[in-house]
């Protein structure tokens, strides 16, 4: 048995406490070497007389990647506290595993309590708690400078006649707040139930990460009235609203960083920021990007982003000022922070605790492109932009690079890095404001796309569409992929707009299957993924085929009594007909 590949961790997405009252515990093995793993526990104080080391209850195998295996179980402590380790089968040996190491089974292993993993009390305030309207969202993301004009009045003198012409970084074309509000009955229509913003406060650019004021509504996007009816309307709609916080760096324009330039080493606000010299130096070419010569740490070497710094208690109070104001105020229900890995723990530690005083139930959502349990153990995010998840998928979907059965050891491993109420609501997002377009990675072909969103939409944790996706709106990286959005109904694609609306209603009816069902992959055809979400007396079956023609795909665990609910595809037997880059969905009760 390789007992270096043997890993639990308590206290970790490893052992945690669920929202179902139930203490889960998760084992690491490596690939196909156990056959079979228990699990021996108890109260702790009850080691001697109970001798519950004795029992072996076995564990379930619930994840496989390339290199481990994963085992889970779940028990009901019935004083709160539990003492636990393991004990492993494969054809050659017995090994038990506890805090101590791994061991050869014997009496004297198992009777020695100070070998085994140990959680003293279960509290129910530790545990990771999210927003339970969280996991039962879907996601539209809004550019608002290029959603739709309703105040052309606000519109600076440049702006430009609405298009979908490719824009450049610094044109403006006039989206505003009012015009979001007057396509509402739109969004709707459509399913969405959640509006995150990117920022929407006074800053000079038309993305309005280089804040200058947060405390104000850009005057090209409206002001506090326009904005609280936005809120006030999209709640009626039963939608809940996020906006996008830059508390990594401020703007140049911003009034502490001005005050910084004009009075150097005496400027009040110095120590805001990271300044290594005064006096502060634009870069010794003048330019926007890659100055590298600053005397004063940026946001990716971006001149007009000055960092702050969040271990200035000052600064602290600043943005937890912020954060709340606009919670308390307007009344919204959840905040995405930007640039979230490069700002230190114990602030978001503090921003956490600000904002779930004022408002239990908010979400509070990171910004970070790579794994980040550090993040997610409650005290800090709910959750983060899924980019892991996601582009693992889009490897398989849109670049074809990986096969099957890389695709599904990726997933994995990304599943199994985070808690069960952490998992259901990560950020879900194929494409946003700072990436390609999806579907111009699939060179506009729609129907891969409808397969794309499919699989996405199957997935645990929350799905998000970037703004004119469903009508056909395409664009590769960044400022290509923030095109106006498209409302003439003759250049919009109604058939993916259609289709669209059928997947959010999907997602709506079978939200709970996906995201508390037992996920199962299945042995499938080749160029095509299978798998099954069982909740209760409910089961999914996913049926996917990436084969660029039509294929009979094998699945022989699909019942007889299955029937198809999403998709299309023809039944022979135990073998579905699917056309090329489509997929079926069958339901089983």
């Amino acid at each position: 048995m390789e007992l270096a590949a043997i890993f639990h961790r308590p206290e970790s997405e490893d052992a945690f406490l669920h929202t179902d009252g139930r203490f889960y515990i998760r084992l690491r093995t490596k690939k196909a070497d156990v056959l079979k793993a228990y699990l021996l526990g108890g109260d702790p104080y009850l080691f001697d007389t109970e001798k519950w080391w004795q029992q072996q209850r076995p564990m379930t195998k619930i994840a496989e990647t390339l290199t481990h295996d994963y085992w889970e179980i779940s028990v009901e402590p019935p004083f709160s506290r539990w003492q636990y380790g393991f004990v492993l089968e494969n054809n050659d040996e017995t090994i038990f595993y506890g805090d101590r190491g791994c061991f050869p089974v014997s009496e004297r292993v198992l009777t020695y309590s100070n070998y085994y993993f140990r959680m003293p009390f279960l509290h129910e305030q530790d545990a990771f708690k999210a927003p339970e309207w969280a996991s039962d969202t879907r996601w539209y993301q809004i550019f608002p400078e290029r959603f739709a004009n309703g105040q052309p009045e606000l519109s600076p003198a440049n702006v430009k006649e609405w298009s979908q012409e490719s824009p450049t970084t610094s044109a403006f074309y006039g989206g505003d707040l009012q015009g979001i509000i007057n396509h509402l009955d739109y969004l709707e229509e459509l399913g969405i139930n959640g509006l995150y913003f990117t920022p929407i406060f006074k800053a000079p650019t038309n993305h309005k990460y280089d804040t200058e004021d947060y405390f104000t509504i850009d005057s090209h996007f409206g002001n506090d009235e326009t904005f609280q009816l936005l809120v006030d309307e999209a709640h009626r709609r039963g939608m809940r609203i996020m906006l996008d916080a830059v508390f990594n760096h401020i703007g140049d324009l911003s009034p502490q960083w001005q005050d910084v330039v004009k009075n150097e080493e005496k400027s009040k606000y110095k120590d805001w920021f990271h300044v290594h010299s005064f006096p502060v130096r634009e870069g010794e070419n003048g330019n926007i990007e890659n100055e590298t010569t600053l005397s004063f740490d940026t946001f990716s070497f971006t001149i007009h982003m000055p960092k702050l710094n969040t271990a200035n208690p000052e600064v602290q109070d600043y943005l937890i000022s912020i954060a709340t104001y606009w919670v308390e105020k307007f009344g919204i229900d959840a905040w995405r922070l930007d640039v979230a890995n490069e700002v230190d723990h114990q602030f978001w530690k503090k921003l956490n605790a600000a904002l779930t005083a004022v408002r239990p139930d908010i979400y509070i959502l990171g910004e970070i492109w790579h794994s980040a349990q550090r993040w997610l153990e409650g005290d800090e995010f709910h959750a983060t932009m899924n980019y892991p998840y996601i582009e693992t998928i889009n490897d398989y979907f849109i670049d074809r690079s990986i096969d099957e059965e890389t695709l599904i050891s990726g997933l994995n491993t990304q599943l199994m890095m985070y808690r069960k109420a952490t998992t259901s609501v990560m950020f879900n997002m194929l494409d946003s404001h700072d990436t390609a377009r999806v579907l111009s990675r699939m060179d506009n072909d729609t129907q891969r796309l409808k397969q794309l969103l499919a699989f996405v939409f199957t997935q645990k944790g929350t799905p998000c569409i970037y703004y004119g996706t469903e009508v056909g709106l395409d664009g590769f990286n960044d400022p290509d992929c923030r095109k106006c959005m498209i409302w003439d109904e003759t250049k919009q694609d109604q058939d993916l707009l259609t289709f669209t609306k059928s997947l959010m209603a999907f997602r709506k009816e079978y939200n709970h299957t996906i995201q508390e069902g037992e996920l199962q992959w299945l042995p499938s055809t080749s160029e095509s993924i299978t798998f099954s979400l069982r909740e209760n007396e409910t089961t999914l079956y996913c049926i996917f085929n990436r084969a660029t023609m039509e294929q009979d795909i094998a699945v022989p665990t699909l019942p007889k009594s299955a029937q198809p609910i999403f998709g299309s595809g023809e039944r022979h037997g135990q073998k579905i007909r699917i056309k090329t880059n489509d997929f079926i969905i069958f339901k089983d009760q």
